[in-house]
């Protein structure tokens, strides 16, 4: 079982910055693979960011590529996501997900543990 807690998110105007924290406890986080996904309201779950065990493979959704940058800290079992020159297209509930092996990291159903999730609330 692994243990997710979000945190980082707030109010922001368009063109801020905000970053994400995911620390994880429970199992071994070098074991396992972390996503980030955001759910606007009245919209669907949707995938935003990924970061591979090893950091190698990192992969973003078209609309935050540039702007985001997924990252993790084994020594403290937690993964980032800064977002910078966010736009109010950017507001959501943002989650951080996990798993030991996804195959195709950009479908939710993928992840076995989730967070609570954190509101990040961009205004023009």
């Amino acid at each position: 079982q692994v243990q997710l807690v979000a945190s980082g998110g707030g109010s922001v105007q368009a063109g801020g910055s905000l970053r994400l924290s995911c620390a994880a406890s429970g199992r071994t986080f070098s074991d396992y693979v972390f996503g980030w996904f955001r759910q606007a309201p009245g919209k669907e779950r949707e995938f935003v960011a990924f970061i591979s065990r090893t950091s190698v493979i990192k992969d973003y959704t078209d609309s935050v590529k540039g702007r985001f940058t997924i990252s993790r800290d084994d020594a403290k079992s937690t993964v980032f996501l800064q977002m910078n020159s966010l736009t109010p297209e950017d507001t959501a509930v943002y989650y951080c997900a996990a798993s030991s092996e996804v195959t195709l990291q950009r479908r939710s159903s993928e992840y076995f543990f989730w967070g609570q999730g954190t509101q990040v609330t961009v205004s023009s």
